[in-house]
């Protein structure tokens, strides 16, 4: 699914890019990890999605009443159907896989940064490359220095968040509750590491658009212009240093309205279409 997603996106006869066509590679003899491994990373995330759905789906039409009430046989059961270990582990998985995402996009974000790591030859034979911390006028501008350093504090939170509560129990009630799921706190792991994680991205958002500007007048494939366009209604491109949260809040409030997503979809269903290939299972 991510890896036919992503040729719906990159440079293809049937949506190609100016950029990319003027652009060759051939002292690179393979890309960087971040790069060619998105397929790996990204999928798992999104195979660990579909699996924590499926288990809160069952828990949460699930009976988890204790004692349970059998009214025909007139019986009460004191049973365990009320223990969250089931809840808690997929949202410890939960926070787990989607921490990757950030984790994998400040690694980029780090190339976009570093001159040396995005450089390219043109057809011409011309070195290009992204000025540091994608800004004119280095020095004077700091560009998105500080928007990364702010990606790379929200992974290392991360890292302490992903650690599993569920891994944890502590015994209450005079011996009695002698092993609990302490799913509660994963569930606030949960949602605090899936906001980091926006932030993350919505950072890389930003930064990518922005690395466009320096490939003007040349264009991007469609798909990718039309996320450039939506960004562009909410952030205006930097010539000059500014306070960036607003604009860090804006790019993450595409990404959680889905906004991003309906801007490239028609596309990714076009070059299935064009390309037959079968939709993802």
């Amino acid at each position: 699914m991510v890896a036919g997603r992503l040729r719906a996106l990159l440079h293809s006869n049937i949506h190609p890019s100016e950029i990319t066509a003027n652009h060759q590679n051939k002292h690179r003899v393979q890309d960087a990890y971040t790069l060619r491994c998105m397929p790996q990373v990204h999928g798992i995330v999104t195979d660990t999605l579909t699996f924590v759905r499926g288990i809160l789906t069952t828990e949460m039409n699930s009976a988890l009443d204790n004692p349970m009430v059998i009214a025909e046989r007139r019986e009460l059961i004191s049973a365990g159907n009320f223990h969250g270990e089931y809840p808690a582990k997929v949202l410890d998985y939960l926070a787990i896989a989607v921490h990757e995402l950030a984790n994998i996009s400040e690694r980029r974000q780090d190339r976009m940064m570093t001159p040396s790591l995005s450089k390219a030859e043109n057809v011409a034979g011309k070195h290009v490359e992204i000025p540091a911390f994608v800004t004119p006028g280095g020095g004077l501008n700091n560009g998105f220095m500080i928007a990364h350093c702010t990606s790379a504090a929200l992974v290392s939170e991360n890292k302490v968040l992903t650690h599993p509560s569920s891994v944890d129990s502590i015994t209450t009630s005079a011996g009695q509750e002698d092993h609990v799921s302490m799913g509660g706190f994963a569930a606030r792991k949960a949602i605090s590491v899936v906001s980091n994680v926006e932030q993350v991205l919505a950072i890389e958002l930003l930064a990518a658009c922005q690395a466009l500007e320096f490939h003007r007048p040349r264009k991007t494939t469609a798909p990718l212009e039309e996320v450039y366009k939506l960004v562009r209604t909410v952030v205006r491109p930097w010539d000059k240093d500014r306070y960036m949260t607003p604009d860090i809040e804006a790019a993450t409030q595409l990404l959680r309205g889905g906004k991003v997503w309906a801007a490239v979809e028609p596309y990714i269903n076009h070059y299935r279409a064009a390309s037959n290939e079968p939709p993802p299972k």
